[in-house]
């Protein structure tokens, strides 16, 4: 067994306590209050810290909640021993429910609390989920949200990874971060590209899995990835196309419409340049622009891994205690072969006779981007997977 599937199977989770409060340097301060679920993030030197727009910003449900409490604790490490940071390893969030009092290096004996990991997909980031999560975690207040940027992707873009840059390679980090945070997912979200990667996390860890797990694929095939229609926004030529631009760029707006001239939708062009950064001259401060956040070289690989990787014997031999569903767009962007839907449904049938799971879900009224184009229907779809714990 891997060290990464080791790793997978091990959990802690923080002692309960009646009062939250900021720990730094084993000093108590008192604890803050604010109405938003907690959003913990690791810097790369490894301390938790909250940014002052996730204080900001607040879901649209929070309102009508009492206080959550946010907890923000130094994770600085035994500075005797050369240590892996988890966020050395990807770059993520952790959205937690107002009832989780939870750390990665805080307590030693008491599990962890029911864990849910979201992946986006190519040319996406952890923000993609950002608002759906903390409507999940408003909703199911015991239950944690871990919010991760692929590699090549986001902030994991200037975390130095070997190739080749794969769906499988991808999957083993995200397998190499939970056993860092001590930490086993009872549910696992992946869209599109990331839903091959959610496959393939089950894959690659231990079977069979040490509790029931379910795998969400929203709008992926295990296969072969076929094109859209005409007239249809296509990955690979987007992917193409934004290789001929500049590595920095004088305004988002030039971009946006650039992309349209070229054919592309207006919100796939908005959407992409979520992606660009501010930058600022050194020897000019007034003279500014914005820079890709992804690494585009490392992205076409794991683009072309997707369209080639093959999944469907984890979908027809689904290990026992993992439970599979697939989540198809209405308005779906890309092709599912008729092929693909009877392929699904004998994997149904098998499945409950082998104690594992496999089932299809259809989203009305969503193009390809579920959970911007159908958010509700898409968070009652999900929901089951988080109730009863």
């Amino acid at each position: 067994m891997s060290a990464a599937a080791l790793n997978f199977l091990v959990c802690h989770r923080h002692s309960e306590a009646s009062s939250v409060g900021i720990r730094s340097n084993s000093k108590l301060f008192p604890a803050i209050s604010c109405k938003l679920p907690n959003i913990s993030r690791l810097s790369q030197s490894g301390t938790l810290c909250i940014p002052l727009s996730a204080i900001n910003g607040q879901s649209r449900r929070s309102s009508t909640t009492s206080n959550i409490q946010m907890t923000l604790i130094d994770e600085s490490l035994d500075r005797g021993k050369f240590i892996i940071n988890p966020s050395e390893i990807l770059a993520y969030d952790l959205v937690q429910g107002p009832l989780v009092r939870w750390s990665y290096i805080a307590g030693k004996t008491i599990p962890c609390p029911p864990t849910a990991v979201l992946l986006h997909g190519i040319l996406g980031s952890r923000k993609n989920w950002g608002t759906f999560a903390r409507r999940l975690a408003h909703e199911f207040p015991n239950w944690q949200f871990l919010l991760v940027d692929l590699r090549c992707h986001g902030d994991s873009a200037s975390i130095m990874k070997r190739g080749p840059h794969t769906v499988a390679s991808a999957a083993l980090d995200v397998l190499n971060l939970l056993g860092h945070l001590r930490v086993i997912p009872r549910v696992i979200i992946g869209h599109s590209f990331g839903g091959k990667v959610a496959l393939s996390m089950v894959e690659q860890a231990a079977k069979p899995l040490a509790r029931p797990v379910r795998v969400w694929v929203l709008d992926a095939t295990p296969g072969k990835v076929r094109a859209g229609r005409d007239g249809d926004d296509h990955p690979a030529e987007l992917i193409t196309f934004l290789s001929t631009l500049p590595n920095e760029v004088i305004s988002k707006r030039e971009v946006i419409s650039a992309l349209v001239r070229e054919g592309f939708s207006k919100d796939v062009a908005q959407w992409v340049v979520t992606n660009l950064r501010k930058t600022t001259n050194p020897s000019d401060s007034s003279s500014s622009g914005f820079s890709w956040t992804f690494d585009l070289d490392g992205i076409a690989q794991m683009y072309q891994s997707y369209e080639e990787t093959n999944l469907w014997e984890v979908v027809e031999d689904v290990p026992r205690g993992v439970h599979i569903n697939f989540l198809k767009a209405e308005r779906s962007l890309h092709r599912w072969a008729l092929g693909d839907l009877q392929r699904i449904h004998v994997a149904e049938e098998q499945a409950v006779e082998e104690g594992g799971g496999v089932e299809m879900h259809v989203l009305e009224d969503a193009g390809h981007w579920v959970h911007a184009d159908n958010p509700d229907g898409l968070f009652k779809i999900l929901s089951f997977s988080f109730q009863g714990l």
